[in-house]
């Protein structure tokens, strides 16, 4: 049966890109650039490493709101910095944020294109559910690779003020489109946020989209989900 709906993570499903280090050079010059060298750039790239490894950790609380942008960076970046140079960071949290979430390598992934396609040709409600530290970032690249039109929703959890796997994030989306969760399909790439967060929120099919997260990821304990497809031909093939 064609869902009414198909809502999809960003990264690892509709996007992916090649690792990249935490502190990205360009990212430490415009925040030395920023603050007027008042750190150095190696006590900037510690900053942004050291900020990502303990927000990464926060993240995998179960049920989490979301930080705003703001408080990931008081938290976990600039604490203990130069008053100066906190003041001046503070100014451009939007930007540094957007900067921080871009991936230069970002590609979309293989058919997601045609699979996005043929979905909005037989009239099914597309949404964007997505993590994200910006999710300006992440609409700009959809934008650029001429998608981001097909997309009646994108809820992302800078946004929402909640992150996945609670399920606020899928009702978010189903109540932006005016249709039920158990009409709708969940396309993800994690058990532990994607696959929990789609039973949690009663959505009609939970599918895995196979990336280098999910073969990290210990199964164990996490929900199965309906289907696992390799790529956006793999969704092509469930429809």
């Amino acid at each position: 049966m064609t869902p009414a709906a198909v809502l999809l993570d960003f990264g690892g499903v509709l996007a992916d890109a090649p690792p990249q280090r935490a502190a990205p050079p360009e990212l430490v010059l415009r925040i030395y650039n920023l603050i007027k060298g008042g750190l150095t750039p190696g006590e900037i790239q510690r900053s942004l490493t050291a900020g990502a490894a303990g927000y990464a950790a926060w993240r995998d609380e179960d049920w989490p709101d979301e930080l705003p942008q703001a408080e990931v960076w008081e938290r976990f970046v600039i604490a203990g910095w130069p008053a100066e140079a906190q003041a001046r960071v503070r100014t451009a949290i939007p930007r540094l944020s957007y900067d921080w979430a871009w991936r230069d390598g970002w590609r979309l992934r293989p058919g997601i294109a045609e699979a996005l396609a043929l979905l909005a040709g037989r009239g099914v409600a597309l949404a964007v559910v997505s993590n994200t530290l910006s999710g300006a970032a992440h609409r700009d690249f959809l934008d650029k690779q001429g998608v981001g039109r097909l997309f009646a929703a994108q809820i992302y959890s800078d946004e929402a003020g909640v992150r996945k796997p609670n399920p606020q994030m899928i009702w978010n989306a189903t109540d932006s489109l005016g249709v039920a969760p158990a009409d709708c399909w969940f396309v993800g790439d994690s058990r532990r946020r994607d696959v929990l967060c789609a039973r949690r929120a009663d959505a009609g099919r939970a599918i895995l989209m196979i990336s280098g997260r999910t073969r990290g990821e210990d199964p164990t304990g996490w929900p199965d989900p309906d289907h696992e497809i390799d790529d956006g031909f793999g969704l092509l093939q469930l429809l």
